[in-house]
């Protein structure tokens, strides 16, 4: 079974940074977009950023110029570098395979996701 794994989630001062991991246990990461998604407390899930096989980049209007991703084919991992954090980024974040019509629609199932938590 096909598992996305995120990592590297911790508490942080507003104004901190957090690189988030996503790593699988397959071979998805390499042959696929990669996207970024958060869910706020008592929100719905929602796209923060998405990587294209070959590195093309999209982003929330809610993180452009503070989020980063990037990814690394051959040690199959995608990272999200945050700085700047805000109160408001406190989430769980995950990572999926976005389908190519909808990147708010993800392939598979969600992994456990890694807590971020900003404080003020």
């Amino acid at each position: 079974q096909v598992q996305l794994v995120e990592s590297g989630g911790g508490l942080v001062q507003a104004g901190g940074s957090l690189r988030l991991s996503c790593t699988d246990s397959g071979n998805i990461i390499s042959v696929n977009a990669i996207a970024w998604y958060r869910q706020l407390p008592g929100k719905q899930r929602e796209f923060v950023a998405r990587i294209g096989r070959y590195g093309d980049a999209n982003y929330a209007d809610s993180v452009i110029d503070r989020f980063t991703i990037s990814r690394d084919n051959a040690k199959k991992v995608v990272f999200l570098q945050m700085s700047s954090l805000k109160p408001e980024d406190t989430a769980l974040y995950y990572c999926n395979v976005p389908a190519s019509t909808s990147w708010n629609r993800p392939l598979y199932s969600w992994g456990q996701g890694t807590q971020v938590t900003v404080s003020s």
